[in-house]
């Protein structure tokens, strides 16, 4: 029986691990460091099981022994957006969290595979994968199947389609520099440069870079947290599945589409291995210059990281 663990239960942490055990996985923990607080969650979890008929039987703990053999480890936890702040004003604290934790993690559980939600993401990604000594398949960020998710929602709503004959395709780094690609987005399989004009479709690209902002700036005290636990859920879901499902996954770099010695949004093959594939699309050559520069600005945050293995 597969072993997930998510690290903080936050409002991510919680929906990720109630997404889970909806899913039928039966051995999960939930870590914090706030006493009380996993327990009380998870108890809550496991009373919600009994009237939807999931049989999860989750540890909501404060030690990490707890979290020992786990098959995945989802890392929540970390200080979120407040209006106004960037990911780039978050990343010394958050580096500071991250290293703690995935240096507690690999000790009890060193052939895991992380998932990482925690923001500035692409740069926490390779902060975790540098700390954690795994090999950069093992270490992967969430956000794009997430920005992929929104910029879906959003050609839904502007035409009607439903979200399930929607395709849509996010790349590049979790911020303002990520590059949605309408060419590869489609609506019933066809190119929703087809079935949009090129205004629509220019507002769709601009919501989804700043999609994240617009739910802070509705909620004001807190940040968004359905979406991105499911979508964790989905990623850790297709590794311990082994479902070679593909999904938009930050992911390292070494040479696909031209980069290296970097983590940024692309599609990926996912299974019991993590990262199996990286599938490179024919991007035009402004896509391409995009996704260059999107890769370029994860570098510069990168260097004001400070890894401490």
């Amino acid at each position: 029986m597969p072993k997930i663990t998510v690290v903080g239960a936050g409002n991510v942490g919680a929906q990720c691990v109630y997404r889970l055990a909806q899913m039928g996985f039966e051995d999960l923990v939930l870590i914090d460091i706030v006493e009380g607080l996993p327990q009380g969650k998870a108890l809550d979890m496991m009373q919600a099981g009994a009237v939807e008929g999931f049989n999860a039987k989750i540890k909501g703990t404060n030690d990490y022994e707890d979290t020992q053999n786990s098959d995945v480890v989802v890392i929540t936890a970390g200080l979120a957006r407040k209006p106004g702040m960037s990911r780039d004003d978050l990343i010394a604290k958050n580096s500071e969290i991250l290293s703690s934790i995935v240096k507690n993690i690999v000790e009890q559980s060193p052939n895991t595979i992380l998932i990482i939600v925690t923001n500035p993401l692409d740069a926490m990604t390779y902060l975790a994968y540098k700390v954690s000594g795994l090999s950069p398949n093992k270490v992967i960020g969430m956000a794009p199947v997430l920005d992929s998710a929104r910029m879906q929602y959003f050609i839904s709503e502007m035409t009607g389609s439903s979200v399930k004959n929607i395709h849509a395709e996010v790349l590049g780094s979790h911020g303002d520099l990520m590059v949605p690609v309408p060419n590869l987005s489609t609506i019933d399989k066809r190119p929703i440069t087809e079935k949009m004009t090129q205004k629509q479709i220019d507002n769709i690209v601009e919501r989804t870079k700043n999609g994240g902002a617009e739910i802070v700036k509705h909620l004001k005290t807190g940040s968004a947290y359905y979406a991105p636990g499911s979508s964790a859920a989905t990623m850790a879901e297709a590794i311990v599945k082994d479902s070679k499902k593909i999904v938009g996954t930050c992911a390292y770099l070494n040479g696909e589409y031209g980069l290296k010695d970097v983590y940024v949004g692309v599609p990926a093959k996912l299974g019991k291995n993590g990262v199996e594939e990286i599938i490179e699309l024919k991007l035009t050559p402004d896509e391409q210059k995009a996704l260059n520069a999107s890769a370029d600005a994860v570098k510069k945050l990168c260097e004001k990281l400070t890894v401490r293995k």
